[in-house]
């Protein structure tokens, strides 16, 4: 669990922190480094790897001259729990676009699942998504996404751990994935929905665990608050 919330109000987090975070659903990850920042009354601090506005999961924070970690944190292995839905897809490969080109996906089997899941695990090559962070020319990609104009990504190189279906609902499918950095699960979730000739889509995702740091020791944000506050 976190540390002692009684406390907080005396660690020294000029000193340098490793904060761990459940980003709350719909914000940034500089929405929850903005608050953490705000409440803790320091200038220093950043995160050790994005999640989108949509997923949830756990964020590293870290404060002073522990801001040199980052870099540590961010190369370690991710692992996640993300929900697919099959049977369409979306420009964005998750729920920030609305689902178009429906396909029927009713006979697919978990045989075709386990399948297709077998040509993504190990080494692969990734495209990112066209809606995302990555820089061309200077510029975002979703920006020029959101402008209507047609940029090529090559695709990157990434490995994936462990991949396996953890839940079949109807037309949803709960995956684990445990993979390198730099991997897109919304990219992933899109290919495999390729795959099965049906479409998905990331229609949920939490980050449960990055290196050796996991989501069930982290702070909720209303429980740091209230323990900063007293």
């Amino acid at each position: 669990m976190p540390t002692d919330p009684t406390i907080q109000s005396k660690v020294d987090y000029e000193a340098g922190q490793v904060m761990l975070f459940n980003k709350p659903y719909g914000w940034t990850s500089f929405d929850l480094v903005r608050k953490v920042r705000g409440l803790i009354r320091i200038r220093k601090i950043g995160h050790a790897g994005t999640l989108d506005p949509l997923a949830t999961g756990l964020m590293i924070l870290c404060t002073g001259k522990f801001t040199k970690r980052i870099n540590e944190f961010m190369g370690q292995e991710k692992e996640y729990v993300a929900e697919m839905t099959l049977g369409a897809v979306t420009p964005t490969y998750d729920l920030e676009s609305e689902p178009e080109q429906f396909k029927p996906c009713d006979a697919i089997t978990s045989e075709d699942i386990e399948q297709v899941l077998e040509r993504y695990r190990g080494p692969i090559l990734q495209i990112p998504p066209a809606h995302s962070a990555i820089k061309v020319g200077g510029k975002r990609v979703y920006e020029l996404a959101r402008a209507g104009k047609e940029v090529k990504l090559e695709p990157r190189p990434v490995t994936i751990y462990s991949l396996e279906c953890i839940l079949q609902d109807e037309h949803r499918l709960t995956l684990r994935v445990v993979c390198s950095t730099g991997t897109y699960i919304r990219s992933l979730v899109n290919d495999i929905g390729q795959s099965l000739g049906c479409g998905a889509y990331l229609s949920g995702l939490i980050r449960t665990r990055i290196g050796d740091q996991k989501l069930t020791t982290a702070w909720e944000i209303d429980a740091f608050e209230r323990s900063i506050k007293g």
